[in-house]
């Protein structure tokens, strides 16, 4: 036996190992497809962008494991059913059972690899790939002003060059507005020739213009509004003009990662349990707060009312007070009081609502989260009983039928997860439920699958569902013709 378990874990890993990087590219992609227009035309280097990447494909991880189980072991037992080695084994008095052993043990071992990755690797590498991304957004594209093109990428000025020269230095034609007053084109610069260059720290663009002028006529307006300044217009030339530009916030800069610090996918278990009992606490004191302002309220009455020489306690129940033994004043102050008091407690109540809504939504997606790394986990050992079982029972390897049923159940999969996750966030049904209602799901499938694999059932063969559709329409066409002959025969 542990010639035939060596064998079947080496026709194992090496589909695996394929599985795995090529179910990690494709959810890499899907990932690089969301969020493209956030990286063309930034000027990002080639280091960033794999940087972002690699975070990113850390977090997928988790995701593409029972993804590659699947495949795999669909992929294992096909070919050793095409190349007809289970019957051979069987033949030798093994029952198939036996060779999901090897497998279920390394699926187990995979499975316990993914809730590590996916408690103590996924979160950091979801924090970093998350602040990357937002660093990126921030950045400004990047800085490309063309020939004969208004140019309004820097702050406060529009910007046309009416030809550049080859070094991309000298220029000519140059025409800049000034929109730093916020009155629009009342300042400009023209220029017949000049020249252009960037800093070596690249965070200023130095323009030297020649033969030029320019004019402002932003001194028509004052502060006042009602003074008219004495020069509505200025207009001056110069023979050279330096003019610098601050180009800073079109470099990536990196900011702290403490934006995403408490996002329920960027902590591991023992934080997210930390904090699902402090919203507890917090959502428990605030369901209570509101009938704590109610009842504080009554201060008024114990300390303005009881204090009035004619008001008259009822001696069979000290706390119930007589409002008709009240001056019209107090009444006046009371009925006051009492109409500030309820719309303070309704606004109150209407708050400590919305708040402890905000504050269950939090909580369920750190419960979610939590139920997701040992879901994952879980689906490892899953998508192996639906794997294994249907390799031996369509007996067809490659790559072709395996991909088609691989991504078929994940489809399944993915769906009834998504569904649960969402009726679990709507407060319809417990968060545990929820998350685990895809298992759930799954469970009796591969529990039907390794019984049909047990007895050797032909029920998903590929060649016995074509013979059985062919006897199906032989009989068809039989029952035709012999209503056709009846018929004829009648008539």
């Amino acid at each position: 036996m542990k010639i035939i378990y060596k064998y079947i874990i080496k026709n194992f890993i090496g589909p695996f190992v394929l599985t795995f990087f090529f179910a990690l590219f494709i959810l890499l992609m899907q990932y690089l497809w969301k969020y493209v227009d956030d990286l063309v035309g930034k000027g990002l280097e080639i280091s960033i962008i794999l940087e972002l990447l690699f975070y990113a494909s850390a977090t997928f991880v988790a995701t593409a494991a029972p993804l590659a189980i699947l495949l795999s072991s669909l992929m294992t037992f096909g070919n050793l059913g095409e190349r007809y080695e289970i019957v051979a084994i069987k033949s030798a008095g093994i029952p198939i059972s036996k060779l999901f052993i090897p497998l279920l043990l390394l699926s187990f071992i995979i499975g316990i690899f993914t809730f590590w990755f996916a408690n103590n690797v996924s979160p950091k590498a979801f924090l970093k790939s998350k602040t990357l991304l937002l660093d990126i957004r921030d950045t400004k594209p990047a800085l490309s002003i063309e020939e004969g093109v208004f140019y309004d990428g820097l702050d406060n000025y529009v910007i046309r060059i009416g030809k550049k020269g080859r070094d991309n230095a000298s220029i000519e034609d140059v025409l800049i507005y000034d929109h730093s007053k916020g009155q629009g084109n009342t300042t400009v610069t023209f220029a017949k020739k000049g020249e252009m260059r960037i800093t070596d720290d690249k965070k200023y663009m130095l323009f030297t213009l020649y033969n030029g002028f320019f004019w402002d006529e932003s001194r028509n307006n004052t502060n006042s509004g009602s003074v008219r300044s004495k020069y509505p217009l200025v207009r001056a030339g110069f023979k050279t003009q330096y003019k610098r530009f601050d180009i800073s916030s079109f470099q990536f800069q990196k900011t702290d990662q403490s934006f995403y610090q408490s996002n329920n996918q960027s902590l591991p278990i023992s934080e997210l349990q930390i904090k699902i009992d402090t919203l507890k606490k917090q959502i428990f004191l605030m369901q209570e707060a509101p009938s704590n302002n109610f009842f504080s309220n009554l201060y008024f009455y114990n300390n303005i009312v009881n204090l009035d020489s004619t008001f008259k306690v009822n001696p069979k129940l000290q706390t119930t007070y007589s409002f008709d033994s009240l001056s019209n004043e107090k009444k006046k102050e009371v009925l006051n009081f009492s109409q500030m008091g309820a719309g303070g407690f309704i606004n109150a109540v209407k708050y400590a609502y919305d708040d402890v809504q905000w504050k269950n939504y939090n909580l369920w997606s750190f419960q979610i989260e939590v139920h997701r790394k040992f879901t994952l986990a879980v689906a490892c050992l899953l998508f192996f009983f639906i794997g294994a079982p249907l390799g031996s029972i369509i007996r067809k390897g490659g790559i072709a039928i395996p991909l088609v049923v691989t991504v078929l159940f994940f489809i399944f999969y993915f769906v009834i997860s998504i569904i649960g996750e969402k009726v679990a966030k709507g407060d319809l049904i417990p968060v545990s439920m929820g998350m685990w209602f895809s298992t759930a799901v799954l469970v009796p499938i591969c529990a039907f699958l390794s019984y049909k694999a047990t007895i050797d059932s032909a029920v998903f063969s590929i060649d016995e569902n074509l013979k059985w559709f062919s006897r199906f329409k032989n009989i068809k066409f039989l029952n035709l013709k012999k209503k056709h002959e009846n018929t004829t025969t009648l008539s």
